[in-house]
């Protein structure tokens, strides 16, 4: 499958697709990149907006439409959509009573949503959000990310289009998606990995005979990988798991036998029916079974079962008409058990006409050129392998926003990152990138320490605030940290070399990251497989602070191992 994605840009071509499909129920607008249902039921007094990562299809984009979603934002595969795709998505759609958006419990979704309600609550925009968590495999104790949000998506966006269509206010829609939530849950096995749309490889290798058990939709490991038991016997084992974390209540449930890609048909009506009986077994009533492919992960060969535990007038919600380009089961089974939006507003652009910034931007741009290939293979061992495009990418297009425009150095990566780079990590840089261009100062001189130091300090509380993230969690904060910490604390023999000291904090605080179980980010979900690896944003951060210092103390900057080394790892 992904040996025939376009060359260029193939999620706007996919989109555009889509709406030659459906060209009277579905508009697409592409700068920035989202789509809208042309036709929304005008009962409708809160628009549903949605979205994440290409390669999940028909997630979110099957639901667009009556009965569904007001409009969807997708992002790259893989890759959380941009919080400007999202934010101008939800005012182009906003009704009387605001805006509900739905987010999947991924990092990057969420700092980029949130990143959506703070502009849309500057613009007196009524917002509320719902974080769907529903995967079993990632209800870890310890870990600050919680569960990841996958299939039972598929169910909230189903349930509240029906009850957005009868006018229920914002916060009603709110109520119930959470409800849906937190009364489902999911889990999910692979027996081939999905393929690399960069290598064209299965992205991980699994012998024959053995699955992965507990993987998620953006091709993580499993929690486990296993010898394969007959289907029968795995499906009564997810099963019971599944009921276990289920909370309380009716023993009457929604049953979700969703495809990644790769499964049949056959297969999934199959496995629906084994579902069925290992429920009859255990005293449960299987109210709804919705066989399909709903949620891939590309073209990965497996599938996810999800268990919603129902609620009285949700079967009603479920069986309500739709127009959207995916349809659904609607009727209870008796189981023996034996028009186009507004155009988007732009965003102000940049200014900036100080001088001394640019020699760091052409030097972050060199080394950053250098390394990504090994932030590539890092970002693969811990998540999806993206990490090294998107900073490569996004400092090149800086590079050209700056020689068209004159906006210099790190305003021009400031513009840029906030706006155009999607992902967990590029809106964060750029906040690190606003506050540090905030503190350039003109002449080609460098930021004064206190200035250095107070910019660092803002752009890691900036970033904290939005990400959650704190020192020991295996994030880019650890590096930035530290180089706040230290910038803080120079002794007055340090005080001449502020750049040198803060890229050599910046560089142990990444190197450390190695040694730490990551709490926060994709990461997290991988468990010990990310033992032993360096956080590559965290390794960006301090070859930011290394090209500063290659600029404005080239003469005590050759104390610093060289970027090859940093990201050698």
């Amino acid at each position: 499958m992904t040996y025939f994605l376009p060359e260029t840009d193939p999620v706007l071509t996919a989109a555009r697709g889509l709406a030659q499909t459906h060209p009277d129920a579905i508009a697409v607008h592409d700068a920035p990149l989202y789509l809208t249902a042309r036709s929304p039921h005008p009962g409708r007094r809160v628009a549903l907006v949605s979205g994440g990562g290409s390669g999940h299809e028909p997630l979110h984009t099957g639901l667009l439409g009556r009965g569904g979603l007001d409009a969807v934002c997708p992002g790259q595969v893989f890759a959380s959509p941009h919080n400007r795709q999202i934010y101008e998505a939800s005012r182009a759609t906003a009704k009387q009573d605001g805006v509900l958006l739905i987010v999947k419990n991924y990092t990057g979704d969420v700092i980029n949503f949130q990143i959506a309600v703070e502009r849309l609550r500057h613009d007196g925009i009524p917002v509320a959000t719902v974080l769907v968590d529903d995967d079993l495999a990632t209800d870890i104790a310890d870990s600050a990310t919680g569960r990841r949000g996958t299939a039972a998506t598929v169910v909230v966006e189903k349930l509240l289009g029906a009850a957005a269509d009868r006018g229920a206010t914002l916060e009603e829609l709110a109520a119930l998606g959470s409800r849906i939530v937190s009364r489902s849950r999911s889990l999910a096995v692979a027996a081939r990995a999905q393929t690399s749309p960069t290598t064209g490889e299965p992205a991980f290798d699994l012998p024959a005979g053995i699955l992965d058990y507990g993987v998620g939709i953006h091709g993580e490991r499993g929690i486990r990988t296993m010898v394969r038991p007959p289907v029968g016997t795995l499906v009564r084992q997810m099963t019971d798991e599944l009921l276990a974390a289920l909370p309380p209540g009716p023993d009457e449930v929604l049953a979700l036998v969703n495809g990644l890609g790769a499964t049949t048909s056959l297969e999934l009506h199959s496995i629906s029916t084994l579902l069925v009986d290992a429920l009859g077994e255990r005293g449960v009533r299987t109210a709804l079974v919705v066989p399909g492919t709903y949620t891939s992960a590309l073209d990965m060969a497996g599938f996810s079962l999800t268990l919603t535990r129902l609620e009285e007038g949700w079967t009603d919600l479920w069986a309500a008409p739709t127009d959207t380009p995916l349809s659904f089961p609607k009727h209870v089974i008796a189981v023996d058990s034996s028009a186009p939006s507004p155009a988007p507003v732009a965003a102000p652009p940049l200014t900036d006409d100080r001088q001394g910034s640019r020699a760091v931007l052409d030097r972050y741009a060199l080394i950053v050129t250098q390394v990504r290939d090994n932030l590539t293979k890092l970002d693969q061992l811990v998540g999806d392998g993206d990490f090294g495009d998107n900073l490569a990418g996004g400092v090149r297009r800086a590079g050209r926003r700056a020689d068209e425009t004159g906006v210099e150095g790190t305003a021009a990566l400031a513009d840029v990152f906030l706006n155009e780079v999607g992902g967990t990590s590029g809106p964060l840089f750029g906040l690190l990138f606003q506050h540090l261009a905030s503190v350039s100062p003109a002449d080609g001189q460098p930021p004064s320490l206190t200035a250095l130091a107070d910019a660092t300090g803002a752009a890691l509380a900036a970033i904290q605030r939005v990400g959650g993230a704190a020192p020991g969690d295996c994030t880019l904060v650890d590096a930035l940290a530290a180089t706040a910490d230290t910038l803080a604390s120079l002794p007055p023999e340090a005080a001449e070399t502020p750049f040198t000291c803060a890229a050599e904090a910046a560089v142990r605080g990444a190197l450390a990251t190695a040694s730490l179980r990551a709490r926060r980010g994709r990461a997290s979900y991988v468990g010990d497989h990310a033992l032993g690896v360096p956080d590559p944003g965290a390794l960006a951060v301090a070859l930011l602070y290394t090209a500063l210092a290659d600029v404005y103390e080239p003469s005590t900057a050759t104390r610093l191992p060289a970027p090859g080394y940093i990201t050698a790892h």
